[in-house]
C-alpha cells in the first residue's frame, strides 16, 4: 500500500460521505411529506487483495436503501379523499389521468393525500391518479387480476346527480321457522307460512315494492314466490330444500315490471342460498339490492376494504369502485421515483393484486394520512458524523499530498 493508494482510498471515502450528506439532505427535506420512506446509506469495503497478507487500498463505496417496507405513524385528517394503509400494502396510481385508454404507467405508492381534478378524478400531491376497479350498474366488479398492474382505471368521484339504476340482482337471507305447521300449497299472497316486503327500483328509479312469501309444504321443504301487490312475478316461484338447517345454491328469478308500463320488464335475480331453517321465529337477516333512484350524491365514503360509496341525499348507499392495494416480496428492492412512487423489479418480484384486509396487505383508513419515516434529530445526529468523517478523509488527502512533496523535493 502506497501514498497513492492511500491518498485514492480517501477519494472514495470523501464520496461516500458525500452520497451519505445527498440522503440525510433528502431525508431531511422530506421530513414532512405524507408516506414518504427514509433513505439509508450503506457502506461496504474496496479492497483489492494481491496476496495473504498484502492488500492494496480500495476504499469504500455506497448503496442507498429506501426503506420502502417502513411505515410511518398515521395521523387524522378532516377529508375523507385521504387515505393511509394500515399495513404491508401500497396504492396502486398512475401518471394519467386517462389509464382506462391505455395510456400512462402505473406504479406504487403509500402517499394517500387525494383530491379531485377538475373531471373527478383522484390525484395525490405529486399528481399521480388512484386506480380502481369500478363497480357495473348491476354491483359486480371486473375479473381482478392478483399478479399484474393493469385492467384497473381512475377512480373518479362523481358529483350533482347520480342518474337512477334499476334493480337486477339482490341478496337475501332470513330463517324460517322449521317449527312451523306445513300449509297446502301452492304459496301465493294467500297462502304463506312467512312473509316480508323489499323495495326494489325499475330502470327510470321508481322504487316498488315487492312482496316474498314462504310456505311450508313438509319436511325441510318450502316453497317462495314474489308478488308485486295483487300480481304473482312470472317465474319467481322457487322450491327451497333445505338440508338440515341450510339451504345449497338456490336463486329466484323474476321479471319486474316497470311503474311506467310502456317499458319493457326488468329482469331480476335474488340470490337465496344464505336462507336458514331453525325452530326460531321468522327473521330477517340480510336484504341488500342493487339499484337506486336518481337522486344527488350528498357525500362519500370510503371503507377500510377499498369500497368507494356514493351516499344518495335519500339515505341510501351506492358502491362505486374498489380500490385495491398491492404488495412486492420485498419492497426494499423496488426502484424509486419523483413523486414518493415506486416500481417493481426483478430482485423486489412482480406486484400482487388484492382486497385490502386479506392476507398481509392491510385495510384503508380514510380521513388518514401516513407520515414520513424520517427522525429529524437522527437525521442530524447522522450529519455531524457525516460531516466528520469527510473532514478526516480530506486530511487524509492532504496529508498524502505534502508526503508526495516531500518525496519530490528531496535532495538527491
Amino acid at each position: 500500500m502506497g501514498i497513492y493508494d492511500a491518498m485514492n482510498a480517501s477519494v472514495t471515502g470523501m464520496n461516500a460521505q458525500s452520497n451519505y450528506l445527498s440522503n440525510i439532505g433528502q431525508n431531511i427535506s422530506n421530513a414532512s411529506t405524507p408516506g414518504y420512506k427514509q433513505a439509508d446509506t450503506e457502506f461496504s469495503t474496496l479492497v483489492d487483495q494481491s496476496a495473504v497478507g498484502q492488500t492494496s487500498a480500495g476504499g469504500v463505496y455506497t448503496t442507498t436503501r429506501v426503506e420502502a417496507a417502513k411505515r410511518g405513524t398515521l395521523q387524522s385528517t378532516t377529508s375523507t379523499t385521504d387515505l393511509a394503509v394500515n399495513g404491508n400494502g401500497f396504492f396502486v396510481v398512475s401518471n394519467s389521468a386517462n389509464s382506462s385508454s391505455g395510456s400512462g404507467e402505473n406504479f406504487l405508492t403509500r402517499s394517500g393525500s387525494f383530491v379531485t381534478d377538475n373531471s373527478g378524478n383522484l390525484y395525490n400531491s405529486a399528481g399521480y391518479y388512484l386506480m380502481g376497479y369500478a363497480y357495473s350498474a348491476s354491483g359486480t366488479l371486473p375479473a381482478m387480476s392478483s399478479n399484474s398492474l393493469t385492467g384497473m382505471t381512475n377512480v373518479k368521484v362523481a358529483t350533482g346527480i347520480l342518474p337512477a339504476v334499476a334493480t337486477s340482482t339482490g341478496t337475501f337471507s332470513a330463517n324460517l321457522d322449521s317449527t312451523a305447521t306445513s300449509g297446502a300449497g301452492p304459496v301465493s299472497n294467500t297462502s304463506f307460512t312467512s312473509q316480508t316486503s323489499i323495495t326494489m327500483y325499475d330502470s327510470q328509479g321508481a322504487a316498488e315494492i315487492v312482496n316474498l312469501y314462504f310456505l311450508k309444504t313438509g319436511a325441510n321443504t318450502w316453497s317462495a314466490a314474489a308478488y308485486l301487490g295483487a300480481t304473482a312475478l312470472t317465474g319467481s316461484t322457487t322450491a327451497l330444500n333445505f338440508t338440515g338447517s341450510t339451504l345449497g345454491a338456490t336463486s329466484m328469478s323474476f321479471n319486474l315490471p316497470n311503474a311506467n308500463g310502456a317499458l319493457p320488464t326488468n329482469p331480476v335475480t335474488l340470490d337465496l342460498s344464505g336462507m336458514t331453517q331453525y325452530s326460531t321465529a321468522f327473521a330477517v337477516s340480510k336484504s341488500d339490492m342493487t339499484g337506486h333512484a336518481a337522486s344527488s350524491i350528498s357525500s362519500v365514503s370510503i371503507s377500510t376494504d377499498g369500497t368507494l360509496s356514493y351516499q344518495l341525499a335519500d339515505g341510501t348507499s351506492v358502491a362505486a369502485y374498489k380500490i385495491p392495494l398491492a404488495s412486492v416480496a420485498s419492497p426494499i428492492n423496488m426502484l424509486s421515483g419523483t413523486g414518493n412512487v415506486f416500481s417493481p423489479t426483478l430482485e423486489s418480484g412482480q406486484a400482487n393484486v388484492g382486497v385490502a384486509g386479506t392476507g398481509q396487505l392491510g385495510t384503508i383508513k380514510s380521513s388518514n394520512l401516513e407520515q414520513s419515516t424520517v427522525d429529524i434529530a437522527t437525521e442530524l445526529t447522522n450529519m455531524i458524523v457525516a460531516q466528520r468523517n469527510y473532514q478526516a478523509n480530506s486530511k487524509m488527502f492532504s496529508t498524502g499530498a505534502q508526503c508526495l512533496d516531500t518525496l519530490i523535493n528531496m535532495q538527491v
